[in-house]
């Protein structure tokens, strides 16, 4: 079966997935788009789950105050600086920091399980096991503080 470029570019648009992946994944699929999407994310959860034990000595603060009311100081780990450093690292953090000054967990536990502001069928640990799969290293909350006046 012949797989289309712009196929694969959508692939890799909506999963974050190399393009080699995504053509396998678009090939076993039957050229079906949301087969393949199903077959990256299984792919992805199985490196998650062999990553889950590194150590994440690499570190981020991210500050985040709304509306002049509600601060979030957030510490967000990974394996390397460079993934700390990366551009969808910085957007995770940004968007959990939004996460917990909206929804107040009382602990990183409660975090990683309440559901998604941006997208409710998933979980905060939905979309950090996402980003963990994208950028090849264990990623982890280490802790963050909240103060509302």
């Amino acid at each position: 079966m012949k797989i289309n470029a712009d196929d694969v570019q959508k692939l890799r648009d909506a999963t974050g997935a190399g393009v080699m992946d995504c053509q396998r994944a678009l090939k076993e699929a039957g050229g079906d788009f949301e087969v393949a999407k199903n077959f990256i994310r299984e792919r992805g959860l199985a490196k998650v789950a062999k990553r889950a034990g590194r150590e994440t000595g690499a570190g981020f603060v991210h500050s985040y105050v709304h509306n002049g009311r509600i601060g979030v100081l957030l510490d967000l780990r990974a394996e390397t600086d460079f993934v700390v450093r990366s551009e969808p690292f910085q957007k995770l953090a940004h968007e959990l920091a939004m996460q917990i000054a909206a929804s107040a967990p009382e602990n990183v536990d409660e975090l990683m399980k309440q559901p998604y502001i941006k997208d409710e069928a998933r979980t905060v640990k939905d979309v950090v096991n996402e980003m963990i799969a994208k950028v090849g290293e264990n990623i982890s909350v280490n802790k963050f503080y909240r103060l509302e006046i």
